[in-house]
C-alpha cells in the first residue's frame, strides 16, 4: 500500500479568502479561534467528471451552519459556487472531493470572539468511489458506538460544525480497532440516529425506513436518496427506530458524500443481506450524480 501523503504536503491549489494560492502556502496561525474553540463549519462535496453535485445546496448549508454558529460567511452563494468550480478545474477536474471550510480567526483568543475575522478556504483533491459496485454489494460491517448524538437543546445539531465530529472520530477509531468499517450511533434517547459521517437506511418488505433527522444532520445525500426512492416508487417511512428492531430488517445501507450509497452486512450483532433494493438505489444514485452528456 502506497504511503499516504500528508494533506499539508500535497500539490495543487486552494482558494483561500478570495485568492488562489499554492496548496502548501494555505496556512493559519496556531492561535486561531476555530482550532481552540471549534468555531468552524465545513462541507463535504463531490465533483463527478469535473462538476460538483448539488454545489448550490452545499453552499446554502455552509451559510446556514455559520449562522447557527453565530457568524456570517463573507462570500455570497455565487462566489462560493464559482470558487469551488475554479478549484476543481485548476486541480485537474474529473472525480474530486471538495472541502469548503469557514472559521473564526486569531484576533481574539477567548470563548467570546465576536470581532474575529471569518476566513474561508476551499480545497479539492482526487477521490474516486471508495468501493467498486461488486465490493460494495458484499456490505460493510458497523459497530454500535458508545457515544450518542446529543439532545438538540445541548448542541447546534443542525450545523455541519467541526466540534460535533469529536465523538464521531473517537467512535470510528474504536470501531476500526475492532475490525469494523464504521460505527452506528444512537441518539440521546437510545434510538438509532446515524453513523459517524453518514446517514443510515433500512429495508423491510420492500419499504425503506430511516430515522427522523431532528438531532443530527439531514444530509444532502440522504435527501437525494429519499428523492430517488420516491421516483422509483419505493415507499419511504421516516420514523423513530429502536436498536432492537434491527433484527427485523432485510437490508441496510449508509449514505453520504464520501460513502455515496454503501450496503451494510452487519451492525453489531445484527446481520443483513445486501439485496436488489440496495443495488437499485446505489445504481440510481451513481447515475444521478454524473453530469448528463448532451446529445450530439
Amino acid at each position: 500500500m502506497a504511503a499516504l501523503i500528508p494533506f499539508d504536503q500535497r500539490d495543487g491549489v486552494i482558494w483561500f479568502d478570495g485568492k488562489i494560492v499554492n496548496w502548501k502556502d494555505a496556512k493559519i496561525h496556531v492561535l486561531t479561534h476555530g482550532l481552540h474553540y471549534g468555531s468552524c463549519v465545513f462541507e463535504g462535496e463531490r465533483a463527478y467528471d469535473g462538476v460538483i453535485f448539488k454545489s448550490r445546496e452545499h453552499s446554502i448549508r455552509l451559510h446556514k451552519s455559520a449562522e447557527i454558529m453565530d457568524f456570517t460567511i463573507p462570500y455570497s452563494l455565487d462566489e462560493l459556487d464559482a470558487a469551488k468550480a475554479k478549484v476543481v478545474e485548476l486541480n485537474g477536474g474529473g472525480d474530486q472531493y471538495v472541502r469548503p471550510v469557514a472559521w473564526r480567526g486569531s484576533e481574539m483568543m477567548a470563548v467570546a470572539a465576536q470581532h474575529s475575522t471569518i476566513h474561508v478556504a476551499i480545497a479539492t483533491w482526487g477521490w474516486p468511489s471508495m468501493f467498486d459496485p461488486e465490493t460494495k454489494m458484499k456490505g460493510i460491517k458497523l459497530d454500535i458506538a458508545d457515544y450518542r448524538r446529543p439532545d438538540p437543546v445541548c448542541a447546534p445539531v443542525h450545523a455541519k460544525a467541526a466540534g460535533l465530529y469529536m465523538i464521531c472520530t473517537i467512535s470510528k477509531h474504536r470501531a476500526e480497532k475492532k475490525g469494523y468499517a464504521d460505527a452506528m450511533m444512537l441518539d440521546w434517547q437510545g434510538r438509532v440516529a446515524e453513523c459517524t459521517g453518514a446517514n443510515i437506511f433500512f429495508i423491510k418488505d420492500g419499504v425503506l425506513h430511516t430515522p427522523i433527522a431532528d438531532c443530527f444532520l439531514n444530509g444532502l445525500t440522504r435527501q437525494s436518496v429519499l428523492e430517488i426512492a420516491k421516483k422509483e416508487g419505493i415507499e419511504v417511512i421516516e420514523r423513530r427506530i429502536m436498536p432492537e428492531e434491527l433484527s427485523s430488517f432485510n437490508e441496510c445501507f449508509i449514505v453520504g458524500s464520501a460513502a455515496e450509497v454503501t450496503p451494510v452486512a452487519e451492525v453489531g450483532p445484527y446481520r443483513f443481506t445486501p439485496g436488489n433494493m440496495s443495488r437499485v438505489l446505489m445504481d440510481a444514485y451513481s447515475s444521478a450524480v454524473r453530469p448528463k452528456k448532451k446529445a450530439a
